[in-house]
């Protein structure tokens, strides 16, 4: 599989740029702080060491938002995060907020994918709750692979202020959290959004983040054809084009909501 990972200078020169782009960010915004959903996996977990490097810690804020189809682990795995860091977090509990949601809406047949889809908007909803009220922003936690697939909810996990690791290959998001310090057991994690009980993103998304990530440098962004790309990672070529697949149908999540071309009148 393509290696896409980062010499020891080029982590350095990450960690840098990222930390300078989430003071300046703050700064822009005129903000005390920022908020972060923490998950318990690698993603969420690189994103809070690189805030608390930007920001200090007292500034850093973090949310802990379990579910009933939450892992045990995984919450455990966040508040750990948070402990370690010595941020300040609160645990909400969302079911009431999504059971109530789902209540209200004549004839909800409460389908996994509405329900789940519910869950990231409704832990947005409190990111930005929390955020107003205490004059932060949200920092996202969404990297390169999740964003060029569109593995993410739209005005979910992607209502945010901005992606510090944005820019970021998963491998790379694991190696910098490496880097970082954060735990093994963290930075290796299997990842799931947890959306439904035993839901991984390899499963979902039909492809494993290495071949995402090595489809996306070499397929999406280079250039090279399906059946090129498919005997350089020595992958079917039916892997290429399902990662193709999920970019081609979630343009509509990278680009402002459309309007009608302006008429000339």
């Amino acid at each position: 599989m393509l290696d896409l990972r980062f010499s020891e200078a080029e982590l350095a020169a990450q960690r840098d740029h990222i930390v300078t782009f989430i003071e300046e960010t703050v700064a822009a915004a005129g903000a005390d702080g920022a908020v972060i959903g923490l998950s318990g996996g690698v993603d969420s977990t690189t994103t809070a060491y690189l805030a608390v490097e930007a920001l200090g810690k007292e500034r850093v804020r973090g949310l802990v938002l379990p579910a009933a189809v939450s892992s045990d682990e995984n919450m455990s795995d966040a508040e750990r995060v948070a402990r370690e860091l010595d941020i300040e977090y609160d645990v909400v509990e969302i079911d009431p907020i999504v059971d109530a949601l789902v209540d209200s809406i004549p004839g909800a047949d409460e389908s996994r994918t509405a329900v789940g889809n519910a869950r990231a908007r409704v832990r947005g909803v409190v990111n930005y709750y929390v955020a107003n009220e205490e004059n932060r922003i949200v920092l996202g936690t969404g990297n390169k692979a999740e964003a060029m697939t569109g593995y993410f909810t739209k005005y979910g996990d992607q209502a945010v202020d901005c992606n510090p690791i944005g820019n970021l290959y998963k491998q790379q998001v694991r190696q910098l959290a490496s880097y970082l310090g954060a735990a093994d057991d963290l930075a290796e994690k299997v990842a799931t959004a947890e959306l439904w009980a035993d839901q991984t993103d390899a499963d979902e998304m039909g492809v494993d983040y290495d071949t995402v990530d090595a489809v996306v440098a070499l397929h999406i962004e280079a250039g090279v054809s399906t059946a090129a790309t498919a005997r350089e990672l020595g992958i079917p070529e039916t892997d290429v084009e399902r990662v193709r697949a999920l970019f081609d149908q979630s343009v509509h999540k990278r680009a402002m909501p459309p309007a009608p071309e302006p008429l000339s009148l």
